[in-house]
């Protein structure tokens, strides 16, 4: 099994990952889905990424139909309306990769193409979406991390996806915890990605803030007690992950950039998810629920909605 064709869906922050490190792979052929003003723009300007603009080929779904892989790095509230997108594109024999956040995105795709198709997976890449581009240290980055759900390992599709990252410049490894090790991802999304929005500092507060470690802990602890419910264990991700990557103080996740530029969050997918899946396994989430409104009053904030001139209609203080 060879990969021999590429369509990436969504060019942001991951996607220019994938798109820096297979723009140079000799013989492959690599596109970005897209379409309308987005697939215009796309071909007249290309992907800024680390100080230089790469070029990519722009399909739409339909040129696309039947490549060897398909790697969606949408934001989650795209995913819905991208759906048709991904069962145009994915043909018999496509594989499909999901570098999304969260923990339940390959079962909406799957819900959509076929179980069959994916090849679970996920992202470690501290990148940034600047005026200029995105930029990423690739040094450091983690990089990609992938595994079939269930045996047998080493699969020929995960020998494959090895041997399409060699020599590439992209950091990756497989697993045979895949599912473990995107709950460890989702936790640290969690924990670390939301108190820091909503305090606005950067990541070094939670070494040296007593308040926001508790904020921390009491996250971890809800997202803990879902996961063991589900039957995943934490401790395998956590001798997997080893170290992890290494971070400035002043870093500010995702989910604090999305709000620094006026953009709505993934919320729904962290705390959100949290909720729901608490609720059906009846396993209380009082500090995902705190830190789902506040994000959410957050981004009402940023739209204008209390932008107050002083001659609104009084309320009362009870």
């Amino acid at each position: 099994m060879k990969i021999n064709s590429v369509a990436i869906l969504g060019a942001g922050a991951v996607g220019s990952y994938v798109i820096w490190g297979l723009s140079g792979k000799e013989g492959l052929h690599l596109g970005v889905v897209a379409e309308g003003a987005r697939a215009e723009r796309l071909k007249e300007k290309g992907c800024a990424i680390n100080g230089e603009v790469y070029h990519p080929a722009v399909w739409t779904p339909q040129e696309a139909q039947g490549v060897d892989l398909l790697v969606v790095c949408l934001k989650y509230g795209a995913l819905p309306g991208a759906m048709e997108t991904i069962r145009t594109v994915v043909g018999e024999n496509t594989m499909v990769m999901s570098l999304m956040n969260g923990v339940d995105s390959e079962e909406k795709i799957a819900a959509a193409v076929g179980q069959e198709h994916l090849l679970y997976s996920l992202i470690k890449v501290a990148s940034q979406r600047r005026e200029d581009g995105c930029w990423f240290d690739p040094e450091t980055t983690v990089g990609i991390i992938f595994g079939e759900k269930e045996g047998p390992y080493p699969s020929q599709r995960v020998q494959a996806v090895e041997e399409l990252f060699r020599n590439t410049g992209i950091h990756y490894r497989s697993t045979e915890h895949i599912r473990e090790e995107i709950w460890s991802k989702f936790r640290l999304n969690v924990c670390n990605n939301l108190p820091q929005a909503i305090l606005g500092a950067g990541v070094g507060c939670y070494r040296d803030s007593e308040h926001m470690k508790a904020i921390s802990d009491g996250l971890r602890r809800e997202l803990e007690a879902i996961a063991k419910a589900k039957g995943i264990d934490m401790a395998i991700a956590d001798a997997a992950a080893g170290r992890g990557s290494a971070v400035p103080p002043t870093a500010r996740y995702s989910t604090l950039q999305d709000l620094d530029a006026h953009r709505h969050t993934e919320i729904d997918m962290f705390s959100g998810a949290l909720i729901r899946m608490g609720q059906e396994l009846g396993i209380p989430t009082p500090y995902n629920e705190y830190t789902y409104h506040m994000i959410k009053a957050l981004e009402e904030k940023n739209d204008g909605k209390f932008d107050y001139t002083g001659n609104e209609e009084v309320t009362w203080a009870k």
